[in-house]
């Protein structure tokens, strides 16, 4: 069957359908183009089958914003245990974001979707769960003193941002000598690069007391 013939679906086919063709609009025309009329042609469904479902362009990507965070979860969760588990979850993360582009360009932009949804609040806390999880594990294992909830949420932010920016900035071809390199190589370096800053950060925070003193 081709793109654009109409076919009849149940609930949880059409649903399926749908994402699958908004997910494959946004990697093709980019988020802003995207329309529902767009995304009924690629799933071979009507307008009015689409409207029927979700409302609007916003109930359709609120699917896939939720999908999206479950498919990160499932990636990311087995990478991200142990003492360096935060470490290879944010490797992971990375590889996320380059393997599924049309979710993660949906899944934070959060104008796009309704953010309280109860599917895809659900589906998002599990997938923070998860960083905030492995980041404590991480300073638990590496640090002798007490780790506080301000540590943890600290890291995640940092390694957060250090990995969604990376992805980013691969994502829009900012990176494409880098890329060249071998993968495994690549993520080493990234992982040198948090832990020289764990170091730096280190050092400012120790010269900082002393200075107090």
């Amino acid at each position: 069957m081709t793109t654009g013939e109409k076919r009849p679906y149940h609930h949880g086919q059409l649903e399926r359908a749908a994402v699958d063709g908004a997910v494959q609009e946004v990697e093709t025309v980019g988020v802003a183009a995207v329309s529902m009329r767009r995304i009924a042609r690629r799933a071979g469904v009507s307008h009015a089958a689409l409207a029927y479902q979700f409302g609007d362009k916003t109930g359709i990507f609120t699917a896939v914003a939720a999908e999206g965070f479950r498919l990160s979860a499932e990636m990311i969760g087995p990478t991200a245990s142990g003492p360096d588990g935060f470490l290879r979850g944010g490797q992971t993360y990375i590889a996320f974001a380059l393997t599924h582009p049309g979710y993660f360009e949906v899944m934070f932009r959060p104008y796009l979707y309704r953010v309280d949804d109860p599917d895809l609040v659900a589906a998002r806390d599990d997938a923070f769960g998860i960083l905030y999880g492995s980041a404590r594990a991480s300073l638990t294992a590496h640090r002798s003193a007490p780790v506080s909830e301000e540590d943890v949420r600290a890291l995640v932010m940092a390694g957060w941002s250090l990995s969604h920016g990376f992805a980013t900035l691969a994502l829009t071809a900012n990176l494409a000598e880098q890329l060249k390199a071998d993968q495994r190589d690549l993520a080493a370096q990234i992982t040198q690069g948090v832990i020289t800053l764990g170091e730096i950060a280190q050092a400012q925070s120790s010269a900082t007391r002393k200075a107090r003193r």
